[in-house]
């Protein structure tokens, strides 16, 4: 059976569309099965991999209101070992359409039962809100990697996602995990980077992941190309840190003798 990682945090601007495309690409380079779900009405992480939002017909948006399966919405990129199921902007609508149905926080859950145990990583690449599209995600994951950016304001709206996820722990999934804390956007000439750094380890400790994801070019630059920093430039201090943060994750996952 696949794990699943969500990517969240309700603040926006945070990595977490990064995170999602790189830690992915990285995981799939390692020869790990991995798929991205893109649950995200801007589709980021969709464009991100090369498709056309306005190409897709079958998104998660037809998954998670029971129009399409999982199985026929799932796209091959140009890693072999990666594959997406893309957004769409429809999925804005989602959360409307979603009230009156039955176990509606449970969707996304009941919609990857039937391929779960075909990969050997699920990552969810969340939107930046606490709604029920961001819930049903928390919902179906085994662990959430929360990424916090090494700027100003950094720890800003953390406690109220910890709180959400301590409220689906106790009522909607009680095996949901922390994998991790993940710092990004960090500037090693910055003295406020250093600071916030010292600042999220003191408090979480632990929960800390060791790879820190650093500011760099090709991290930025490879969206518009439509691959990941892994293919753009696979020896960019950006890549190599994703690729560091896979290890990390299998490693901690009991997974190293794969590697």
């Amino acid at each position: 059976m696949g794990k699943i990682i969500a990517i969240a945090n309700q603040k926006g601007g945070v990595g977490k569309t990064t995170t999602a495309i790189n830690l992915a690409a990285s995981l799939a380079a390692l020869e790990f099965k991995t798929l991205i779900i893109d649950a995200d009405p801007q589709a980021n992480s969709t464009s991100g991999l090369g498709l056309n939002p306005k190409d897709i017909t079958q998104s998660i948006y037809e998954c998670m209101v029971g129009l399409a399966k999982v199985k026929e919405s799932i796209v091959s990129t140009e890693l072999d070992f990666l594959d997406i199921i893309p957004s769409h902007i429809d999925l804005v609508g989602a959360e409307i359409e979603m009230i009156n149905l039955n176990n509606r926080e449970a969707r996304m859950r009941d919609a990857l039962l039937e391929i779960k145990d075909l990969y050997d990583f699920i990552i969810m690449d969340c939107s930046p809100s606490l709604g029920l599209i961001t819930i049903n995600c928390l919902t179906a994951a085994d662990s959430v990697i929360i990424p916090v950016q090494c700027e100003y304001y950094a720890l800003e709206g953390l406690g109220k996602l910890l709180n959400t996820i301590k409220i689906i722990q106790s009522r909607l999934n009680p095996n949901l995990m922390i994998e991790g804390i993940l710092l990004t956007m960090y500037d090693l000439r910055l003295r406020l980077s250093n600071q916030v750094v010292n600042e999220v380890n003191s408090h979480f400790k632990n929960m800390v992941f060791e790879t820190i994801i650093p500011r760099n070019i090709r991290l930025s630059e490879s969206p518009s190309f439509g691959i990941p920093a892994i293919l753009h430039d696979a020896e960019s201090k950006g890549a190599i840190s994703y690729l560091n943060l896979a290890k990390e994750i299998i490693t901690k996952n009991g997974l190293l003798q794969a590697v």
